[in-house]
């Protein structure tokens, strides 16, 4: 049979699933000081030695472990960033995207495409946020996941815009605060605000003070469908908007545009599609589909994020060039006049 590059990926499941337990069983972290067989490995992780010898080959392939004798593995240089306390982890990124629940939703794509319908609420029963609210390990997993993107994409961020033109910057949805902390880092005059729910500010005090701008920074819980705190010059949000359909977008942007002086700014940092894609978009084109079926939220184009702007009483002001290969950009928007009420 010729070689099809569609079979392989109907076949990129498998891989998935073998890096996902990778992570589940935490084996890069036992692998951090250094070769080990399958047994050492076995006794640390609680495993099956003959099932994990078999787990560590098909890692090998993979490129995430190094096979040096037949039964000795030792960790590669993209295996390391499985570890849990590496700075360029993808830990909480695998741990999300293969997690059972996104998966089980996976299994139900073509129901979604025929229905239009999300179907994370039928797969658990629960919205999104609502079951991660009861579910405080995958919350987690979710809040590391974020702050792993947000790492990668924070240096492009703050080349890519003036943020010393601001007095203070709010961060919607912020999370631990990994995006506000590198931008009051590299941006010496202004104050912060972190906003987010409270599970989600749990680790926040740490980051900031790692970062040496938690003196700087205010951590305010709240919802951001009913208030976001007011005057601030600045409010940056990241990977927000996409988790919604229009109707909740435009309620979110509809509370910023209440909390704005008529000098202050809203900065969206998502990705944005061109009318037409091409394979440099690989990954905002998949977080698309997901959106579809765990959120029922969207990527969008950005004559979409003007007509949501404008429909919350925004008027676009610019829209940066890619940041990334994610295809993050910052779409700046401004009151327009009148406001709409919240």
């Amino acid at each position: 049979m010729t070689r099809s590059p569609l079979l392989d990926t109907a076949f990129g499941f498998m891989p998935a699933q073998i890096v996902y337990t990778a992570v589940e069983l935490g084996l890069a972290d036992a692998l951090a000081d250094g070769p080990r067989t399958a047994g050492e490995l076995a006794e640390r992780t609680g495993t099956h030695a003959p099932s994990l010898l078999r787990l560590l080959r098909a890692l090998t392939v993979l490129g995430a472990v190094r096979q040096q004798e037949p039964d000795l593995f030792a960790l590669t240089d993209e295996g390391r960033r499985l570890r849990r306390d590496v700075p360029d982890s993808i830990r909480g990124m695998v741990g999300l995207f293969c997690a059972p629940e996104v998966w089980r939703c996976w299994g139900q794509l073509p129901e979604a495409v025929r229905t239009g319908e999300y179907v994370w609420e039928q797969v658990t029963g629960e919205t999104t946020f609502e079951y991660f609210a009861r579910n405080p390990e995958l919350s987690a997993t979710f809040n590391a996941a974020m702050a792993e993107a947000t790492r990668n994409v924070a240096p492009a961020l703050v080349k890519a815009h003036d943020f010393g033109r601001y007095r203070t910057i709010a961060d919607l949805g912020g999370g631990n605060g990994t995006l506000l902390a590198a931008i009051l880092s590299a941006v010496p005059g202004p104050k912060g605000v972190l906003f987010d729910l409270p599970a989600a500010l749990e680790h926040a005090g740490r980051t900031l003070e790692e970062a040496g701008v938690a003196d700087r920074c205010e951590v305010v819980a709240g919802d951001f469908f009913q208030a976001v705190p007011e005057g601030a010059d600045a409010y940056v949000i990241k990977s927000v908007i996409h988790d919604w359909d229009d109707e909740k977008a435009a309620a979110l942007l509809r509370t910023c545009r209440a909390a704005m002086t008529p000098a202050a700014r809203v900065l969206i940092v998502e990705p944005v599609l061109p009318p037409l894609v091409t394979p440099e978009l690989h990954a905002a084109l998949m977080s698309d589909v997901n959106m579809l079926l765990t959120t029922g939220g969207r990527e969008r184009t950005e004559a979409e994020f003007r007509d949501l702007l404008a429909s919350a009483g925004l008027a676009t002001v610019s829209v940066s060039g890619p940041l990334g290969h994610a295809g993050y950009r910052i779409i700046e928007a401004a009151p327009a006049d009148p406001a709409p009420r919240p």
